[in-house]
This record gives structure tokens, C-alpha cells and sequence, in this order.
């Protein structure tokens, strides 16, 4: 059963989602004292944290960044703030979703699983994967190809969940990678007749 860990201020709101989520086959868990937030939202070792951002102390954006530092663990961000740059922010930080209040609970509890998805699908996959003459190396962030290794960026990696999807990024990069040094050995050659005929013209 995953364990959802509830980071809202508003104790009726924070009760209403804790039996919701615990109805609907989840552990819901809450914290209530908010001195030493950061920590104690590391410790409960939740699958999923539900975070406001209008807390005591350290709003929850802060908190949201300094977790990211040491913790992929998924985010949503629920709050009554619904301007674009804290969205903005919050989506840069690292959230995985951000929810405006009021929100209907069903689309948060279809969010919510969407996320515990693809969490699951990033635990569960090997440190390589195969496909066809390629090999996607997740702990070297790189495509692999016969002796040939092209480097990903994240973005990259956590885009790459599909064997077509390895397959077709590995032909680009590797088609820009030739098309690169066919452009290179072009100039060096431009380059070699130039000089020849300034070699000539000095004659």
C-alpha cells in the first residue's frame, strides 16, 4: 500500500484527505507541527507528498527545493495559489503536479496514480535496456551502441520509457553526431583548399 504523506496547514483540509486517500486504498499520514518540516517529511518515507505552499515557517516552495536536493520522492503541490509564477516555480523546483484549491478530488486522487505510475515504472526498470543493437545505460545516463556510447541529458532519460522511443532518440543523436563531423571534416577541407591557393597566389 503506498503511503501518502499530507503537508497542509489547514487541519480540516488535512483530515478530509487523510480519510479520502485511506478509503480510496491508500496509507494516508499528515503532520501537524510544522518546526522542523523538512526532516520530518524526509523521515516518514512517504511514496507521495501531497505539499501546500502557504505553511508556517518555510513556505512550501522552499520546501519543495531543499527535499529535492536529496529526495526524487513525487510532489504535488496544493494550494490556493493560482498565479502562473509560483506554478512557474514550483514546476521548475521539481513538483510532479500542480493543483489550485478548490479542486475536485477525483481528478487529484487520478493525478495522484498517474504519478505513483510512473514513479513505479522508474524503480522497476533495470540499470540497462535493450533494444534491438542499442542499449539504454540509466546509471551512465548514455545511449550504447557497439562500442559507441552517446550521452543523455535527464530530460532525455526520463522522456525514454518505450523501445521505439531509445531507438529513434539514438538515430537522431547519432545522425547529428555524423552530420556534425561531416560539416567539421567540410570546413578542414575548405579550409586545405584555401590554403593551397593562397600557396599558389604567393608563387
Amino acid at each position: 500500500m503506498h503511503k501518502i504523506l499530507i503537508v497542509e496547514d489547514d487541519e480540516k483540509l488535512r483530515n478530509e484527505l487523510e480519510v479520502f486517500l485511506n478509503k480510496n486504498g491508500y496509507k494516508g499520514e499528515s503532520i501537524n507541527n510544522f518546526s522542523n518540516t523538512i526532516e520530518d517529511v524526509l523521515n516518514k518515507k512517504a511514496d507521495l507528498i501531497l505539499l501546500d505552499i502557504n505553511l508556517p515557517g518555510f513556505d512550501g516552495e522552499y520546501i519543495l527545493k531543499e527535499i529535492r536536493k536529496i529526495s526524487d520522492v513525487p510532489i504535488i503541490i496544493i494550494t490556493s495559489r493560482d498565479n502562473e509564477m509560483d506554478e512557474l516555480l514550483s514546476m521548475n523546483y521539481g513538483a510532479d503536479y500542480y493543483v489550485t484549491k478548490p479542486f475536485n478530488i477525483q481528478i487529484l486522487l487520478a493525478k495522484i496514480a498517474s504519478v505513483l505510475r510512473r514513479s513505479k515504472v522508474l524503480e522497476t526498470v533495470t540499470d540497462k535496456i535493450e533494444c534491438n543493437d542499442f542499449i539504454l545505460n540509466l546509471s551512465k545516463s548514455q545511449i550504447e551502441k557497439d562500442d559507441k556510447a552517446i550521452e543523455l541529458t535527464k530530460k532525455e532519460v526520463e522522456y525514454l520509457t518505450g523501445e521505439e522511443e531509445i531507438k529513434r532518440l539514438a538515430e537522431l543523436r547519432e545522425k547529428w553526431a555524423m552530420d556534425r563531423r561531416s560539416e567539421i571534416s567540410d570546413a578542414r577541407e575548405e579550409g586545405i583548399e584555401e590554403g593551397k591557393k593562397e600557396e599558389k597566389l604567393k608563387q
